[in-house]
């Protein structure tokens, strides 16, 4: 019986590494020096292509609590493992635990109105040591729970550019926390610059209870003081337990962040209806507003080709090489061009493009899908 139990747990822990080394997340140790505090090792969790896409850059995720990097990494390994949805591989960074100097500047935003050198060190020393050591794309995201939270929305408010999206759960917000309900109507009314994201939750639980009647003040504020800078999202999870907030506001969060990234326009839809160059114009803006690297427009355009390849080939044949344009790496593009000269009977054209589309994917789905296709048309042309 021993030497079975023995086996049994040698077994799961080979399984536990095996596990680890399939997924080849990469935790790593940051450290940052400041003149405003003591140096500090940040952990640094590198998704899984980050050894072999070796010029690819990543969106960064930010947070305070120390035991949020299991949490996090795990999610993030679960949510972005199919090719980078709904969560867009990300780079993920969590503080030191009981660190002295970074809970006193953590204390000062709290306690002092007006008192910024928390954002001082995020702006002048973290940020800038995430982007020197690390292949980063310009987006940020800040995480946080409970009092993180609070200093998420005291962060949105004194110095929104650090970073371009703000997930808070269930924040503290009563007794003048970090005075983020006496200066949100104000701030928020001033807002300036590129989009801004937030999400915001809360629920009903007994430990929120005490927050409940604040974090609805601050809806009420946000609301009141809209404007064209901040997108936001506000949602409540009553019925669910305190401890799960984090997890439903971060899965939540991501989705509705990411969702124009992912969303394919439908055919009927307002920008798809005035054609290509008004899908390009939309992605634009998303590329170079809201997000600050490129978010293709392939599928959109191949979705508005795809409705004229019935009773127009040519013109769908049109609008797919428009998504050529946009993005040349788009084999999904070269293939669907391939498909629509094969639809005229154009056989030749279709081997080229077909051709094309394989040789740019490294994906075996489409390596194999793409062979096949590619195998038909050739024996298409010997007819």
């Amino acid at each position: 019986m021993i030497k079975r139990i023995f086996f049994l747990i040698v077994g799961l822990s080979l399984s536990a590494f095996s596990i680890a080394d399939e997924h080849n997340t990469a935790l790593v140790t940051l450290n940052v020096t400041s003149d405003l505090i003591e140096p500090a090792e940040f952990k640094v969790t590198l998704p899984p292509s980050y050894g072999k896409k070796t010029n690819k850059q990543y969106v960064v995720l930010f947070d305070f609590h120390p035991r949020s990097q299991a949490l996090l990494a795990g999610m993030h390994d679960w949510m972005s493992h199919n090719g980078d949805w709904p969560w867009l591989e990300t780079i993920i960074v969590t503080a030191p635990d009981g660190h002295k100097g970074l809970g006193e500047l953590k204390a000062l935003a709290i306690e002092e109105q007006g008192n910024q050198k928390l954002l001082d060190y995020l702006e002048q020393d973290l940020l800038p040591a995430i982007d020197k050591n690390y292949r980063t794309n310009g987006f940020k995201i800040l995480n946080g729970f409970t009092g993180n939270a609070g200093l998420g929305l005291y962060t949105l408010l004194n110095r929104p550019q650090l970073f371009n999206a703000y997930f808070v759960a269930s924040p503290v917000l009563s007794k003048d926390f970090a005075y983020v309900i006496k200066d949100a109507p104000k701030k928020l009314a001033a807002m300036q610059g590129k989009p801004r994201f937030l999400f915001m939750s809360t629920s009903d639980s007994g430990f929120e209870q005490r927050q409940l009647a604040s974090f609805a003040k601050m809806e009420t504020i946000i609301k009141t003081n809209s404007n064209q800078v901040l997108d936001y999202q506000i949602k409540r999870f009553d019925g669910s337990y305190y401890m799960t907030q984090p997890v439903l506001a971060t899965a939540y969060a991501i989705e509705a962040l990411f969702d124009d990234y992912h969303k394919v326009l439908a055919v009927d839809s307002d920008v798809s209806k005035q054609g290509t160059n008004a899908i390009l114009a939309h992605y634009q803006y998303l590329s170079e507003q809201k997000y600050g690297f490129k978010v293709p427009a392939t599928s959109s355009l191949i979705k508005l080709g795809d409705s004229f390849l019935e009773t127009e080939p040519s013109k769908a044949v049109a609008v797919y090489k428009v998504a050529i344009s946009d993005d040349p790496q788009a084999y999904i593009a070269y293939d669907a061009v391939a498909g629509a000269y094969a639809k005229q009977g154009e056989i030749e054209l279709a081997i080229k493009y077909q051709t094309l589309a394989l040789d740019i994917t490294d994906h075996p789905f489409y390596q194999n899908k793409y062979n096949n296709k590619l195998a038909k048309y050739k024996q298409q042309s010997k007819l």
